[in-house]
């Protein structure tokens, strides 16, 4: 284990040290909490990073979610907590949540890599190809498209995405979600993911 006192230090030592996981505060000298999550998340986009702070208001949590943090716990915090969100938050891998290779009700020609009609995502790379197009997915869009895939012809709920992609067992009052659905839509026109008001998304061929 590897601690630094600033900013600057931190986005040093990450770069150095290729850290499996990253407990970031937001409020530190130098460069603001705020700024190395973006830095990292631009540099080392399947980096995990848990972030610590005491700033309770809910667009701080949401503007850290965005950028790609893996979790937000607020202070003061109890360390069993902290022990039991850093266990869990290793269990993934970096470029999603545990399992996310596992196989649902959709083929596989090799292991890391689902197929959904003429569309193939490999998990590792993030990477969807769709005949010559290729489009480079973040770790969220990698892992929410995995699960709608997963449950293609059926319903994929906020709940179920809020607990698998980003580790919730409540939903913390954010549109990361929404955000990302958007995303996706953005870059995939092969796809048309639908949204079942007041329940979730699902996913059918464009």
């Amino acid at each position: 284990m590897v601690t630094a006192h600033d900013g600057t230090s931190g986005l040093r030592l990450s770069t150095e040290q290729d850290p499996d996981l990253i407990i970031l505060d937001l409020l530190m000298p130098g460069v603001s909490g705020f700024g190395v999550l973006a830095a990292l998340m631009a540099e080392q986009p399947r980096s995990r990073v848990l972030v610590l702070s005491a700033v309770s208001d809910a667009q701080a949590r949401v503007r850290c979610l965005e950028l790609g943090a893996a979790d937000y716990l607020m202070k003061p915090f109890a360390i069993a907590e902290l022990i039991l969100r850093v266990r869990n938050r290793m269990r993934e891998t970096p470029h999603g949540p545990a399992g996310a290779g596992a196989s649902g009700a959709t083929s596989r020609s090799q292991p890391g890599v689902l197929t959904y009609g003429t569309l193939r995502l490999d998990l590792q790379a993030r990477r969807l190809q769709n005949g010559t197009d290729s489009i480079e997915l973040s770790q969220r869009e990698c892992a929410v498209l995995h699960h709608l895939i997963r449950k293609r012809g059926g319903v994929c709920t906020r709940t179920e995405l809020l607990s698998e992609v980003w580790g919730y067992a409540f939903d913390p009052g954010s549109n990361v979600v929404d955000v990302t659905i958007a995303r996706l839509r953005g870059k995939i026109r092969a796809l048309r993911i639908d949204t079942v008001r007041n329940v979730g998304y699902a996913l059918h061929e464009g």
